[in-house]
């Protein structure tokens, strides 16, 4: 259950059309008065002889008891409590005694305080309630509703349980500001899949993501269909910024604006210019192949992820959370360097994602300029062709970062985070599922003779023998095999000890495709045939994954500067 405390007002009456109209979407159904501080007020959407006026100025008296130049400006409280939509439909009884709950635990019209603020709950809809107050009490004094906002949370959280409803997740106040019910009314007028609101912070975000400079990030928004409206210092210097979108209008033909802190806490422009500049600016130098320059990068990237999982077990939680927001980056990079089902599922992974990348913990970027400097470099691999086997261990190691930002961010509280991070492990287990599949299938068909196989099943009992079972079972055992096979020059038993140490196998639901990616990934367990007998790679498609794609939403075209947009994409 969601209460959502609106800004103050000055016209009781005004608020009271809206709630008893038809509303901005012709939503509004059978608008009646469900409680009020006093039974016998008018209810002007079931008595035909009461009117709005009527409710209005029973509910405005208190606003007499003082002088014209005493009364507050803005004196009408106004509180919407929303249910799930999976929750069952409240009676108007149920919605009564939720909506007294709310204003006792705001202190709008406190338990036994028989000089409360007078107040009304209207319903007009099956799953919630509008309650409005004047913030004048009888006795003529202001009420305490000091953070009346937090306070309805928590009575809320309360609620939940009283009444088996679907219990939500405490905030932090980190969130990103949820769309307003005008702005979703607009985006349903004009068939859009999400908020304008969403869809600029999902732009921002990936553009701060893929830019390597200041002049990088604003050349990235202009290509998209954003507007940009910065704020100049007598310096020169932008000191803010403000962004719209081009079809977005209000009703004198101007631009929405909005400004970065009101899309996310972490896309100031202060913000957004350290995210930008924390990486390491001087030149790589990878392997001249072209390929293996390519799939060089993804290992270097792997490893730097890796460096991240590692944080999260650590002591320093401010390294930690750095580290979480540079993954949250680099999952808004890699939609451009891949292509197919896979993409799609990366694209959902790093919605997701971003509310695991914020808390109260504070940090710098700065603390993660390794993974942002691979995450960064990795956009130049960007229609060329790349192993598989590196992009199948980048997305497992991705699937351990987020096991384990589910349990750094549940052992501190931060529920929607971990609840975020639960829900972005799915989406990258299914995005390795669909780099795997074809990659073991191939290794599959060069299995090694039933003879050599069962040699490597005895060793991988006598090596592990408490996997060894999980090990031969996994369908992935032949591939695994072939590997073992593939790397001459090493011996086995030495190989598959160094490569079960580098991390648990406890809870690895197949551990021989872990097993198998862990040996791929290190180039040094090669010989040169085993190199040669890479399986299938990828390659992403130039014409629509460039370095300048600028990934906006599951729901909506990636918009590429210079190209047209996209049909939207699926998740």
């Amino acid at each position: 259950m969601i209460p959502k405390v609106h800004k103050q007002g000055s016209s009781t009456l005004g608020l009271l059309n809206y709630l008893y109209g038809p509303g901005k979407a012709e939503a509004h159904v059978d608008a009646h008065l469900v409680a009020s501080h006093d039974d016998t007020a008018p209810d002007p959407g079931r008595d035909p002889t009461a009117a709005r006026a009527d409710l209005r100025d029973l509910l405005d008296q208190p606003l007499h008891l003082l002088e014209a130049n005493q009364r507050p400006a803005k004196h009408v409280w106004h509180c919407s409590v929303r249910a799930a939509k999976c929750d069952q439909i409240l009676t108007d009884t149920e919605w009564a005694q939720i909506a007294r709950r709310i204003v006792a635990a705001t202190g709008i019209a406190p338990a036994g305080d028989e000089a409360g603020c007078r107040w009304a709950a209207v319903r007009h809809a099956d799953d919630h309630i509008h309650i409005v107050a004047t913030l004048v009490r009888e006795d003529g004094r202001r009420p305490d509703h000091h953070r009346s906002g937090k306070r309805a949370q928590a009575e809320c959280r309360s609620i939940e349980t009283d009444y088996g409803l679907t219990r939500v997740k405490a905030g932090d106040g980190t969130a990103a500001k949820r769309a307003t019910s005008a702005e979703r009314h607009k985006a349903d007028r004009q068939g859009k899949a999400i908020t304008t609101r969403d869809e600029l912070r999902a732009i921002v975000r990936t553009a701060a993501a893929h830019a390597t400079s200041e002049e990088d990030f604003f050349t990235k928004l202009a290509g998209s269909h954003v507007l940009v409206n910065k704020r100049i210092a007598p310096s020169g210097d932008v000191i803010g910024l403000k962004v719209a979108v081009a079809d977005n209008r209000n009703k004198d033909g101007e631009p929405v604006w909005f400004a970065g802190g009101t899309l996310a806490k972490d896309l100031t422009w202060p913000k957004i210019r350290e995210r930008i500049t924390a990486h390491d600016t001087a030149p790589d130098t990878p392997s001249r192949a072209r390929t293996g320059r390519a799939s060089a990068r993804w290992r270097h990237t792997t490893r730097a992820v890796r460096a991240a999982h590692a944080s999260l077990h650590g002591d320093d939680r401010s390294i930690a959370q750095a580290q979480l927001a540079a993954v949250g980056d680099l999952l808004d990079i890699l939609p451009s360097v891949t292509t197919g089902p896979a993409r799609v599922e990366i694209f959902a992974a790093a919605q997701h994602f971003e509310r695991a990348t914020r808390s109260r913990i504070r940090f710098e970027h700065a603390q993660a300029a390794a993974l942002r400097t691979s995450a960064k470099r990795l956009l130049r691999t960007a229609g060329q062709p790349v192993d598989t086997a590196p992009v199948a261990d980048l997305l497992i190691t991705l699937t351990l970062v987020a096991i384990a930002a589910h349990r750094f961010h549940q052992a501190r509280g931060h529920a929607q985070q971990a609840a975020a991070a639960q829900t972005t492990l799915a989406h990258l287990q299914a995005a390795y599922q669909h780099t795997a599949a074809p990659a073991l299938a191939q290794l599959a068909t060069h299995a090694p003779r039933p003879d050599i196989q069962h040699g490597y099943a005895g060793l991988i009992r006598q090596v592990l023998p408490e996997h060894a079972e999980g090990i031969l079972a996994d369908p992935a055992w032949p591939a695994l095999a072939t590997t073992l096979a593939q790397a001459g020059g090493h011996q086995p038993r030495q190989l598959l000890g160094e490569v079960a140490a580098q991390r648990e196998l406890g809870t690895a639901k197949a551990p021989a495709e872990v097993l198998l990616w862990r040996i791929r990934n290190t180039p040094s367990n090669y010989s040169q045939r085993a190199t040669a007998a890479q399986p299938h790679t990828l390659h992403p498609q130039t014409t629509t994954t460039t370095t300048r794609t600028i990934v906006a939403h599951p729901n909506i075209s990636p918009y590429i500067p210079g190209q047209t947009a996209q049909k939207p994409l699926r998740s």
